[in-house]
């Protein structure tokens, strides 16, 4: 297979020539290697490549044989680094598989290496120290976003079809917009973070990927979703339905838009041509839009500050765990500035802190459900601006306090982290590309509990109607 081929066909698609017999899945594994040898030094966008996974036997699993790349965080593969995108981490190994890499053995999945995350997953920008910049494949001089900025910029530069993620605030989300992808946050509890985790940042982080069609998604949803033994949140899933679902155009949908961020601040000019466009094909569809500002309950400030106090008690209790692991002080030689002001942060907070967070997430979390009884979607654009310069994001982070680099964080990704502290699904989806910069524009949809099979119908109309799949960057593996 030639990587001019290979690159033509999302995840299902090859999947489906290896069962036909019309390639072997060793073929597709050595294109993907090629495809990865092609584009990696231009984009940066792996910790670790290798080229010694065994295939696995032939099995009845979904994506038998296809090329994946895990995310260097929150999921183990047995023998593999599992470095936290953190010099302080370096050269740690996982012992056993966790659940969700399990699962992805079952189907199939062949897993040629790890994905660029920032350090500890504190930023939507990926430009660790550990490993460098990871670059956007539409524009080598802007960031991939973050923090699975390094799976999104190996799916969007054709590496593989599909690529592990993880969202605690927008870490699916915001590298799918600045790269062009599909992206879905699953709900809080569908998805096992077992058995070394029970949750993560308090349940506000949950598993997901990054795809360039909305039905790899769903076929791996379907693979990932379900309860493992000891899971905190029993949550039913649909598991097994969430692919049929793309192909089913949802009925009239109630859509609340938002857009603007609730910082104050204003999206720009770009996101709103955007927004205002979709809306225009969502009522032709059938659909009914409906400009609001929605009440999170609480205001900007102290939504910031509740969303800190559970990044950085678990952020401060990771490093310090890691720190004992490896026996690397958490100083300057081994840490960012940032995640030494988060440690600081974290360290500072009292057990009373977060229960108060905790109560606040509850208040904000029954104020959107009533939202949601009345409207089926929450509507915005995915990000209020485009990716920033390689650079920028991270300048001046010494000068800033833990507290301070969260309002930077969030000012970055203003619409995200809502879905993150209600627990339910978002996504973003690429409908547009700015005709000015040649950027790809996503946009957010959020619906309430249990809503993956609703996101995924309208998704699945929405890539009828406004394709994406025919766009390249400027870096592609052909």
């Amino acid at each position: 297979m030639k990587v001019s081929e290979y690159v033509q066909y999302d995840a299902i698609g090859l999947a489906d020539l290896i069962a036909r017999g019309h390639v072997s899945s060793n073929e597709v594994i050595q294109a993907a290697h090629q495809a990865i040898e092609a584009v990696e030094p231009r984009v940066n966008a792996l910790a670790e490549h290798w080229q010694d996974e065994p295939l696995p036997a032939r099995s009845d699993g979904s994506l038998h044989g296809v090329p994946f790349l895990i995310k260097d965080l929150a999921i183990s593969m047995q023998g593999r680094p599992h470095e936290f995108g953190s010099r302080l981490a370096q050269g740690t190994y996982s012992e056993a598989d966790s659940f969700l890499m399990q699962r992805f053995r079952r189907a199939g999945l062949v897993t040629l290496g790890r994905t660029t995350t920032p350090e500890l997953a504190i930023s939507t920008t990926t430009e660790s120290l550990l490993c460098g910049p990871t670059r956007n494949p539409w524009d080598l001089s802007r960031s991939a976003g973050g923090s699975s900025g390094g799976s999104a910029a190996a799916v969007a530069s054709g590496m593989v079809a599909a690529a592990h993620a993880t969202d605690g605030g927008g870490s699916i989300r915001v590298p799918a917009a600045a790269c062009g992808l599909f992206g879905l946050k699953p709900s809080r509890g569908l998805i096992s973070m077992g058995p070394y985790l029970d949750e993560a940042w308090n349940g506000l982080a949950v598993q997901g990927v990054l795809s360039r069609s909305v039905r790899d998604s769903a076929l791996l949803l379907d693979c990932m979703a379900g309860n493992e033994p000891g899971d905190p949140v029993p949550l039913p899933s649909s598991s097994g339905h969430y692919l049929s679902a793309v192909a089913q155009a949802p009925q009239s949908l109630r859509i609340a838009v938002q857009q603007h961020p609730l910082n104050g601040k204003r999206s720009n000019d770009a996101m709103l041509l955007a927004l205002d466009a979709l809306i225009a094909t969502l009522e032709g569809l059938g659909h009914h839009c409906e400009l609001i500002e929605p009440d999170m309950g609480v205001g900007w400030d102290a939504f910031v500050k509740m969303n800190a106090c559970f990044w950085a008690s678990n952020t401060a209790a990771w490093l310090e765990a890691l720190s004992s692991e490896t026996g690397r002080p958490l100083n300057c030689n081994w840490l960012e500035p940032a995640t030494l002001a988060v440690h600081e942060y974290g360290k500072a907070l009292r057990a009373t802190d977060l229960l108060v967070a905790m109560d606040q997430r509850n208040h904000v979390s029954r104020n959107m459900a009533g939202f949601y009884q009345r409207f089926d979607m929450l509507l915005s654009p995915s990000l209020a601006d485009f990716p920033p310069m390689i650079g920028a994001y991270n300048a001046g982070q010494e000068q800033l306090d833990g507290l301070g680099w969260m309002h930077r964080v969030f000012d970055h990704s203003p619409f995200t982290a809502l879905a993150n502290i209600c627990g339910t699904a978002s996504m973003s989806v690429p409908l547009f590309q700015d005709p000015a910069s040649g950027l790809p524009i996503g946009m957010q949809f959020s619906a309430g509990a249990a809503g993956e099979e609703l996101l995924l119908s309208l998704a699945g109309q929405l890539e009828q109607v406004l394709p994406w799949a025919a766009r390249r960057p400027a870096v592609w593996a052909t």
